[in-house]
């Protein structure tokens, strides 16, 4: 038994059941964009509904983030925001009446401070955040090599996925090297950038996935629900995707 104290909070499961493991999630912490200026951070949706998937299925879930802290949702993704775009989230929107969702937002984990060997899966939490935060972010690719090479199932969504662009295994190699993997769509940000009138990313997932060798980095139909399982890396394409990336990680830990 280590000799620290370590305090953290767990987040309630679904309707009391015994609870089967934890879960860690992953969100950006704020940050503002290059591109367009805006603050940016997480997608509510690629929290929200990833969650309610694990809490239904009898998991705890606990949420870090790069910086640790307060995180924020992308504005849009908010189904609050004036905006409207997600206003049809009513996942999103039951848990924002949540006193613990509040607490879980504004008190996350630093990163350094976790460890893989307290949970049975991670998964990674998109928006436009991770574009800048989670690309290069040695801490977060090393802690996520810990899971994956540990079998564990570990997912990814949406421009979360700008992690396996370079995350590499203990080996050398990309993790992505011989798998098929999915993210954001090039068309899905022509429709994005064609919606707001300007370029929105500094790059783009599909476009840098495909000058990479020896992996099949393949989209379904832009914004449709599509995630892959390639052994125990977990993929989702956007933001409509994380409640099928969460039901294939439930898949592998109840299997």
């Amino acid at each position: 038994m280590k000799n620290t104290i370590k305090e953290t909070q767990t987040y309630i499961h679904s309707h009391g059941m015994p609870t089967k493991g934890k879960i860690l999630m992953v969100a950006s912490s704020p940050t503002i964009s290059k591109q367009t200026g805006w603050p940016i951070g997480f997608w509510a949706a690629e929290l929200t509904h990833p969650l309610h998937v694990f809490q239904e299925a009898g998991y705890e879930v606990e949420l870090a983030s790069t910086e640790g802290g307060k995180v924020e949702m992308d504005s849009y993704s908010d189904p609050t925001d004036a905006s409207g775009y997600a206003a049809h989230d009513v996942v999103s929107l039951g848990y924002l009446q949540l006193d613990w969702f509040n607490t879980m937002l504004e008190n996350t984990q630093e990163l350094s401070k976790v460890d893989q060997n307290d949970y049975d899966a991670i998964f990674l939490v998109g928006g436009q955040g991770p574009m800048y935060t989670y690309r290069g972010n040695e801490a977060l690719e090393n802690l996520f090599t810990a899971f994956y090479e540990t079998g564990k199932p570990s997912a990814v969504v949406c421009h979360a996925t700008t992690l396996l662009l370079e995350a590499k295994t203990s080996m050398g190699n990309l993790i992505v090297d011989d798998k098929t993997w999915t993210g954001f769509s090039d068309a899905e940000e022509d429709y994005a950038d064609k919606a707001v009138g300007q370029k929105i990313q500094p790059y783009r997932i599909e476009e840098e996935a495909r000058k990479i060798s020896n992996t099949n980095f393949k989209v379904a139909a832009p914004f449709s629900s599509y995630a892959i399982a390639d052994g125990n890396l977990i993929t989702g394409q956007q933001q409509n995707s994380g409640s099928a990336a969460a039901r294939l990680v439930v898949e592998q830990l109840d299997g």
